[in-house]
């Protein structure tokens, strides 16, 4: 239509000037896609203030019903210049001691004016930088698996791979290697599972700090394969990042897979999981290790005793109230909606009041954080997860590479 060909101010010119020439409204306004209230509300206008009435005017309400009187914001004004600390709950309590017979503005408003005058100073939230944890030893196997992403490679069919390895660390034996697309937690989960079906559950599980094993923005790093592994009683441990020596047995492990398995990569993944499958049998059952005295992983790696089962739900008996995070990662509490973080969605949490309108949030016996009566999400607190709550094996003061 020529509304949305030409600008709006030359259509009505030119329709003011057809008008003029003596056409008629009801013809005219068809021809232009307008009604005819529209047709004759430009006449008018134009009649009214010649060529500045076909102007396009402003479309603001003349008045806001619910504007701040320019009295009470003045008052706001002065008490936040005359207490630069305050913040709006103060002053509108202030307002209400000093000015009882006016209606008193919403919090929520009294911030706004603080707002819009540059009177509100906004803190940064801090994120989360990875730093790694403690890192203990294992003196019996399933003590400690090591879990890692090899470097991607392409397949001939010119689909990137991404092998997922699990070794033991105590034994050397490598648990599973597994060749998957991406990185996603989906495949992830699917490979954890089923080895925790096979050998049983490890007592900590060893990671770098990448996705899925952990997030850079989520509460102390956590993911949600974390915290599966939290639900089932296995500790975490995170290496530096840039230090992947601290993970080095496994990966000198990695070395040996590249040139072994990969060197030149098979066509589609089925044929490089064949490749896999054989690399783990030589490499558990037929090939010395040389850190092991020449003797086989297979000869010293047993299942853990700990049997693979579902978590059960957690209580927390020596808190206030046990809620469920939502899918979208909050603590719902009547009509507040409290942010925690979308890792510990589906998750039971248990809260406590600690001090006047202050609670603590816990996942399992870890303290996560605090929320008070004003901020909707959990700051965190102290990181929880610190070698007396983590790791329980003896300690060990460096990692380094151990030749295969």
């Amino acid at each position: 239509m020529p509304w949305k060909e030409c600008k709006p101010m030359d259509e009505r010119l030119r329709f003011i000037a057809r008008l003029l020439e003596g056409e008629k409204m009801a013809p005219l306004c068809r021809e232009f896609g307008i009604s005819r209230v529209t047709g004759y509300k430009i006449f008018n206008r134009y009649k009214d203030s010649g060529l500045d009435g076909l102007n396009d005017r402003s479309r603001a309400p003349y008045r806001q019903a619910n504007k701040l009187p320019f009295q009470v914001e003045r008052t706001i004004l002065g008490i936040k210049k005359k207490h630069p600390t305050w913040g709006a709950r103060k002053i509108r309590d202030k307002l209400l001691r000093q000015f009882s017979m006016v209606k008193p503005p919403a919090i929520s408003t009294v911030h706004a004016v603080l707002d819009r005058n540059g009177l509100v100073k906004r803190r940064k939230r801090r994120r989360h930088k990875a730093s790694g944890t403690a890192l203990m030893g294992a003196d019996a196997p399933n003590g400690l698996w090591c879990a890692d992403y090899k470097g991607e490679f392409m397949l001939g069919s010119r689909e990137y791979c991404y092998p997922l390895t699990i070794s033991d660390y105590k034994s050397r034996y490598l648990i599973t290697c597994e060749g998957v697309p991406s990185t996603r937690a989906d495949f992830a989960f699917s490979i954890f599972e089923r080895a925790f079906k096979d050998f049983g559950l490890p007592q900590a599980i060893r990671t770098d700090n990448g996705v899925p094993f952990a997030s850079g923005n989520a509460l102390f790093g956590l993911s949600k394969l974390s915290v599966w592994w939290l639900r089932l009683g296995i500790q975490i441990q995170r290496i530096k990042p840039g230090h992947p020596e601290q993970n080095g047995r496994h990966e000198r492990m990695h070395l040996t897979l590249k040139k072994e398995a990969t060197k030149p990569a098979a066509f589609n993944f089925l044929q490089q999981q064949e490749r896999f499958d054989d690399f783990i049998g030589v490499y558990n059952n037929r090939r010395p290790h040389q850190a092991l005295g020449g003797a086989y992983p297979g000869d010293i790696y047993t299942p853990s005793a700990r049997i693979y089962e579902p978590p059960g739900e957690p209580e927390y008996p020596y808190h206030d109230r046990t809620i469920r995070v939502t899918r979208c990662g909050r603590i719902c509490l009547g009509r507040r909606k409290i942010n925690l973080s979308s890792v510990f969605a589906g998750q039971t949490i248990g809260i406590r009041e600690v001090d006047d309108q202050i609670w603590q949030v816990s996942f399992l016996e870890y303290d996560l954080g605090y929320f008070d009566k004003e901020r909707d999400r959990v700051e965190p607190g102290p990181s929880p997860f610190m070698p007396d709550k983590v790791l329980t094996m003896c300690p060990e003061q460096g990692v380094n590479h151990v030749t295969g």
